[in-house]
């Protein structure tokens, strides 16, 4: 099993979630973030808001995916019509164990 990691800004959560749920993945889960940086300050991309405020919102999403589905999965992402524009992140590794509690 592989954990997949996204972190994007809170402005793409509804159409990742809608191309997360198009991929008919069997759940996934959003926490809301804030990215602080130095480099914040000068990024062009900011509104004034997250300017005044110090800090970017952001969205992070985790899935559990079976080993096969992980290169796919990310693939399809990449290649959505969703504009990350550089400013997304991800990771992916290895899930020893889950399980419900």
């Amino acid at each position: 099993m592989k954990k997949l990691s996204i972190i994007a800004h809170t402005s793409q959560q509804q159409e990742l979630a809608d191309l997360l749920r198009s991929l008919q993945l069997d759940s996934f889960m959003f926490s809301h973030i804030e990215e602080h940086s130095a480099q914040t300050e000068h990024d062009a991309f900011l509104s004034a808001r997250d300017r005044v405020v110090g800090y970017v919102p952001k969205v992070r999403v985790d899935v559990i995916i079976e080993d096969d589905r992980a290169r796919t999965v990310l693939d399809d992402i990449r290649n959505s019509d969703i504009s990350f524009d550089g400013r997304g992140m991800y990771w992916l590794t290895e899930v020893e164990e889950a399980g419900a509690l």
